[in-house]
Formats: structure tokens, C-alpha cells, sequence
């Protein structure tokens, strides 16, 4: 077993370090802005968090912001295991790990956007389940910091497992599989409403003061996720031999439009209330919408939010448009614009502004803030691309020498 691992482990390396010169101007592009970001982060590390625009009424901003939507993208897997696993629907069964690379790449992201965002990275070992103190069963970010990491290792694991018997022409073990496949519905469901209840349990932000903060959450996030792997399986058709066919892409787009609709009629719904009731409340909705007493800085990104789901939304309900690639990818990427606005700057920014006091404090990111995201983005984007590198060539392989799953009974046998 030893050996096979390292062989394993010796050989991804192999594929991740061959490639051709634009794969490694990829890389490299990647490697300068996270080493870019990383300058910010030390210098964020020995002045301290003042040299961002978080201040006492804005505690949480850019970097909560980009945690809270990274949260989101991690759902693609879901999107991608139901159909596959629940309803046993070949056309997507076949490209389902694509789904778990990406929801390991986004964790790890908002792994790091939590690190970045504690002005005390040497204490960040209380977060540590089992190892610090996360205050558990009464603290919500001690439950998150648990579903993350238990989230972040299921999928390690599947992903694992299944390019280790590919790697080998072994069947994959259905029985070992499967049930932590099922498991991760559920868990990659936790993770997201975590994180919602965190806000909506915040009673003195109204705003976020909800009770369909976590489906809304929910809603967007089977939005977000699938809508990169929308974009990445084209590329994948044009550049590899994996065969992905348009029926899948047509399920997962149309999959997405149910998922916008209900995001949508949530947002109406939250919208009625807040303008109908016109109780003190609805201040911090017009602030995002409208802007109150001048204070503008979030309306342009609001309203550009709303037009391109609405726009996405119509592009992916309408089964002509959703089948043509130019409008899908439109579609796909309207989607991710609109939804990473959404859930980051204006869903964090506007639940603090005005703050308990009444005051206003306009919070815009500071160019190292803007640097610290890029460099993680630039390492998020960096893991998925070599654990595609990886992954791409092994299950290219495998097809070619088939099978890769055995029947339960088989197994016992």
C-alpha cells in the first residue's frame, strides 16, 4: 500500500510539472499575484489591520465578504452528485469530480480569507477543532469552523481515493465511496446554513436578521458554483479528450435556472417586506438601493448585481438561449458577477452601515485589501488547476482502460 502511494503521489507530480509554455505562463501568472498578495498580507501583518478600511462599525468587509461567496461555490459539487449519484445519471456521473476539485479549491480559499481577516494569525490555532478553544455546542463560528473542515476532508478524501484507483486501473470501492458521496449533500447544505445563521443570528443587525437568509444563501450558491464548471467543462472539450456531452451541460444549466428563480423570488420577498412594513429597519436596504443621506459607495454594485441575475436568469430559463454556447457562457458569467456581489460586499456591508448607533461609516476596500484577495484567489485558482492537471490525464487513462467502478456484489465476492 506504501508503494502504491508513492507512486501515486510521485506520478501527480509528474503530470503537474508537464505541460506546455502557455500551462506554465498560467502558473506563473498565478504565482506573481499570490506572491503580489502576499506582500499585502505581511505588510497588513506588521502595521496591522489600520491600513485596511475596516474600523469599529465595519468590522466585517472585504475579506467576509469574499468568505461568505467562496462558501457558495463550494456547493458545485452538490449540484453535480445529486443528478449523478442520487439519480444514478451517467452523463454527469462522469464528470462529478470536477465538481469535488472545485469545492476543495473554494475552501481552501475560505480558509485563508478567515486568516487574513483575524488581526492575530499566531491565535488562529483556536480555531483548530480539537485543539483549540472554539467555545462548542453554543458558538455558530466554532459549528462553521467544525462543517468547513469536516467539508474540506470529505472531499480530499473522495478525490483522493478516486484518482488513486484510476491512477492504478483499479475499480474504485462503491462502498467506501458512494455513502461519503451522499454524506457530502448534507454537509456541503451545513456549511451554507452555518455560515447563514451566523448572520441571521446576529440580533442587532437587522438586516441580516432574517429567516430566509440561509435559502437564500443556499439558492445562490447551486447558482455561483455551477456556473465556473459550466465554463470550465467547455474549456475542457476544446483542450482535452475527456468527453463531456451537452446533455450534462444542458442539466446543469437548467438546474441553475430553478436555483435563480428561487434566489430571485426570496430577494422579492425580502424586498416586500422591507418596503411595505417601512419600519427603521428598511434604512440599511435603501443605503444598498438607494443610498441615504448621500452615502452611496455600494448603489452602482447593488443594481448591477440585480441586472445581471435577472439577465442570467432569463438567458438560462429560456431553453433556446441555454443550449447556445455564446448566451450560456454570457449567462454563466452574469451569474457569477451578480451572486459574488450579492452574497460579498452586499450582503456583508449593508448589515453594518448604519451601524448600532445610527452612524455611517462608507467602507470601500483598500488597494491592500484588493491585493490580499487577489493573491488567494490567485492560490485557489492555482490548487484547482494542478489538481485538474493531475486528475485530467489519469481519467483519460482510465476511460481508455475501463472499468472504473465495480458492482457491491462483486466486491464481496
Amino acid at each position: 500500500m506504501l508503494k502504491d502511494t508513492l507512486s501515486f503521489v510521485f506520478g501527480s507530480a509528474r503530470l503537474a510539472l508537464r505541460g506546455n509554455r502557455w500551462y506554465f505562463a498560467w502558473i506563473g501568472l498565478l504565482g506573481l499575484l499570490a506572491v503580489w498578495g502576499a506582500a499585502a498580507w505581511w505588510q497588513q501583518l506588521t502595521q496591522g489591520l489600520i491600513v485596511t478600511n475596516m474600523r469599529d462599525q465595519v468590522s466585517w468587509a472585504f475579506y467576509i465578504g469574499n468568505f461568505t461567496f467562496l462558501v457558495g461555490v463550494a456547493a458545485a459539487a452538490v449540484m453535480l452528485v445529486i443528478p449523478a449519484y442520487i439519480y444514478n445519471w451517467k452523463p454527469i456521473k462522469e464528470i462529478a469530480i470536477f465538481g469535488e476539485l472545485l469545492a476543495v479549491s473554494a475552501i481552501v480559499m475560505c480558509m485563508l480569507f478567515v486568516l487574513v481577516d483575524v488581526g492575530r494569525p499566531d491565535r488562529v490555532w483556536h480555531l483548530i477543532p480539537f485543539v483549540g478553544s472554539i467555545n462548542l455546542p453554543s458558538s455558530l463560528l466554532g459549528w462553521d469552523v467544525m462543517v468547513l473542515n469536516a467539508y474540506l476532508i470529505l472531499n480530499v478524501v473522495i478525490v483522493f481515493h478516486l484518482l488513486f484507483t484510476a491512477f492504478h486501473h483499479r475499480p474504485y470501492n462503491k462502498r467506501f465511496v458512494v455513502p461519503l458521496l451522499l454524506f457530502s449533500i448534507p454537509a456541503a447544505v451545513g456549511i451554507h446554513t452555518v455560515t447563514a445563521f451566523i448572520y441571521a443570528g446576529t440580533a442587532a443587525r437587522p438586516f441580516w436578521n432574517t429567516a430566509i437568509l440561509a435559502p437564500r444563501v443556499l439558492a445562490s450558491a447551486f447558482c455561483s458554483g455551477p456556473a465556473v464548471l459550466l465554463n470550465l467543462f467547455q474549456i475542457l472539450r476544446k483542450t482535452t479528450s475527456i468527453e463531456i456531452k451537452d446533455e450534462a451541460i444542458s442539466k446543469i444549466a437548467e438546474l441553475m435556472a430553478y436555483a435563480m428563480f428561487l434566489n430571485l423570488f426570496l430577494f422579492g420577498a425580502e424586498i416586500f417586506k422591507e418596503y411595505y412594513s417601512n419600519t427603521e429597519h428598511l434604512i440599511h436596504t435603501q443605503y444598498l438601493y438607494s443610498g441615504v443621506h448621500g452615502h452611496t459607495a455600494l448603489v452602482p454594485f447593488a443594481w448591477i448585481s440585480l441586472i445581471c441575475s435577472v439577465v442570467a436568469f432569463l438567458l438560462f430559463l429560456v431553453p433556446a438561449t441555454r443550449r447556445n454556447l455564446v448566451t450560456l457562457n454570457l449567462g454563466a458569467l452574469l451569474i457569477y458577477a451578480g451572486v459574488y456581489i450579492e452574497k460579498g460586499m452586499a450582503l456583508v456591508i449593508p448589515g453594518m452601515t448604519p451601524d448600532t448607533l445610527g452612524e455611517f461609516y462608507e467602507y470601500v476596500p483598500t488597494l491592500t485589501e484588493v491585493r490580499v484577495g487577489a493573491g488567494i484567489f490567485a492560490v485557489g485558482f492555482l490548487v484547482f488547476t494542478l489538481l485538474c492537471k493531475i486528475a485530467i490525464p489519469i481519467l483519460q487513462e482510465s476511460e481508455a482502460s475501463e472499468p472504473v467502478s465495480v458492482p457491491a456484489d462483486a466486491e464481496t465476492a
